[in-house]
């Protein structure tokens, strides 16, 4: 089971992101620009804390 629900949110992060660069590509290719420009330790907390939100998001909704 987990790996089914692994796999599904994989496939569900590739369809969102596949189309926010069908629908809007030059504005994703800013943001790509903006986020080259950030500092390292900068990502890595933005990282952290998305990670933390989306654990916490499947915690509650699968719970």
């Amino acid at each position: 089971m987990l790996g089914t629900d692994l796999l599904a949110a994989i496939a569900l992060a590739l369809a969102i992101e596949g189309a926010l660069y069908a629908l809007f590509p030059d504005t994703m290719k800013r943001f790509i620009l903006r986020v080259a420009d950030q500092p390292a330790n900068a990502l890595r907390t933005a990282g952290l804390v998305a990670t933390a939100l989306g654990v916490g998001l499947a915690w509650l909704v699968r719970g």
